[in-house]
């Protein structure tokens, strides 16, 4: 697993930071074109102001966490109720086997310098009548991820989680079913520059998927773990 560089002695301050909502890592200055896109979408209210269909039902808090020279971008779905009252994203069980997906500790998945999150949809979208969370925001995406993804250069892997994030980041497979691109993830990760690795959702509600395709746990979890490690010390 690959662990954090934080120091014992600045453990007290990651923490705070955590618990402020703050930042583990430096953020950019606001005035830099990162650090002005992220201050911009962390006050966007473009679903309640001008939404497409019905407007958000709550209050909008956009959960984003990027900086420049980040060289992993996770970019998951949406932010469930956990992360809406945290403001961390995958604060959550799914969050813990993400982690444990990527062969990684809290302390480094938090580390704005070494990965950033960026889901398709910013802000909780809410819950169906079953109560299930409906899909991520359509707005999200058209309004701010290519300009967030132009401005991270440095980007060597970008784990695509869920089918949203696969629309996203792999058009050109668009008619294959998730099962499909994620079997293919070797011919993917061959193919995108950065390397996108698709993977479903942490949740437990796929815990059925893992079991019937064992392959994702034998052959692409080390890959993948291998592929988190050498972007970090690169």
């Amino acid at each position: 697993m690959v662990r954090s560089r934080v120091q014992p002695s600045e453990r007290g301050a990651l923490n705070e930071a955590r618990r402020e909502g703050g930042w583990v890592g430096l953020p950019d200055p606001p005035d830099s074109e990162l650090g002005g896109l992220v201050g911009r979408i962390r006050r966007c209210r473009i679903c309640v102001e001008r939404p497409l269909g019905r407007p958000l039902p709550h209050e909008p808090r956009p959960v984003i966490r990027a900086a420049s020279g980040t060289r992993i971008a996770v970019c998951g779905q949406a932010p469930g109720t956990r992360v809406h009252a945290s403001g961390q994203p995958f604060t959550d069980p799914s969050g813990v086997r993400l982690r444990d997906w990527m062969g990684v500790d809290e302390a480094t998945f938090y580390d704005t310098s070494r990965i950033s999150v960026v889901p398709m949809g910013f802000c909780f979208p809410g819950q169906d009548a079953k109560g299930g969370d409906l899909p991520p925001r359509r707005e999200c995406a058209p309004a701010w991820h290519d300009d967030v993804f132009r401005a991270l250069p440095d980007l060597k892997l970008v784990l695509a989680v869920g089918l949203y994030a696969h629309a996203y980041h792999l058009p050109q497979w668009r008619r294959r079913s998730l099962t499909e691109r994620v079997a293919a993830f070797r011919e993917i990760m061959a193919q995108t520059n950065p390397v996108v690795v698709p993977l479903p959702h942490p949740s437990w509600r796929n815990n059925a998927w893992i079991r019937k395709y064992p392959w994702f746990s034998a052959d692409l979890l080390p890959v993948l773990r291998a592929r988190v490690a050498a972007a970090l010390e690169g």
